[in-house]
């Protein structure tokens, strides 16, 4: 087994292979902009490109946005986000999510520049993994996102964490030992978007095939 000292060293090899040349400059896409948070919450146990159909909907609709999205019919909110699934759960997520935005924080632009990890953990619907991708993205935090795709690649080099805070705090320790702050937010999110990207490129089975990190190296 290819040994792995640190997230740094994974961060530097995943950038070798420069998986992101065709992505948005932050991956996500609409980073720092409200469709962001409607997407963390769209994409759970989802693929992406049915979240994209779902945003469409939205978009065409008019009411992809913060105000339009707290007073909108469940009903009407359930087929337009039909295509990500868990229509029933997600809208009135959603919905609510929206609405306590607005009472706690008026407008998107004073939640992003305020909101806190807690305070979106209190939210119905909202996991580590949603709120970090919505302090990340949308809010454009310093704030690693781990999931899925994250465990199985650490997986394949051995490593096993217990929660969702050792992967995280493992995956964030590495970088912040050789990254400015004012570059962080940037790393953790490239960081983010190229193991998602890899992992997709580079599995067999269940099993993530690690030998292309290293090739060249």
């Amino acid at each position: 087994m290819i040994e792995l000292c640190d997230s740094w060293e994974l961060f530097t090899a995943l950038e070798r292979l420069d998986l992101l040349q065709n992505s948005q400059p932050l991956w996500w896409p609409q980073h720092g902009t409200f469709e962001v948070v409607v997407g963390a919450i769209l994409t759970q146990n989802t693929q992406w490109t049915r979240v994209t159909v779902s945003l469409a909907n939205l978009t065409q609709a008019g009411v992809l946005t913060l105000e339009a999205l707290s007073t909108i019919d469940s009903e009407i909110l359930m087929e337009l986000i039909r295509p990500s699934g868990l229509i029933k759960a997600k809208s009135a997520n959603i919905i609510k999510l929206c609405q306590a935005i607005l009472e706690d924080f008026g407008s998107f632009e004073v939640f992003a520049d305020e909101v806190t990890r807690e305070w979106l953990l209190s939210q119905k619907g909202i996991g580590p993994e949603t709120a970090d991708s919505i302090l990340c993205y949308a809010c454009e935090r310093p704030v690693m996102v781990v999931d899925s795709y994250t465990a199985r690649l650490l997986r394949a080099f051995g490593y096993e964490f217990e929660n969702y805070s050792d992967l995280q705090e493992w995956c964030e320790r590495g970088l912040r030992e050789h990254c400015d702050e004012a570059i962080l937010q940037r790393t953790f999110a490239h960081f983010h978007g190229m193991i998602v990207e890899y992992v997709k490129h580079n599995t067999n089975g269940k099993s993530v095939i690690i030998a292309p990190l290293f090739q060249g190296a």
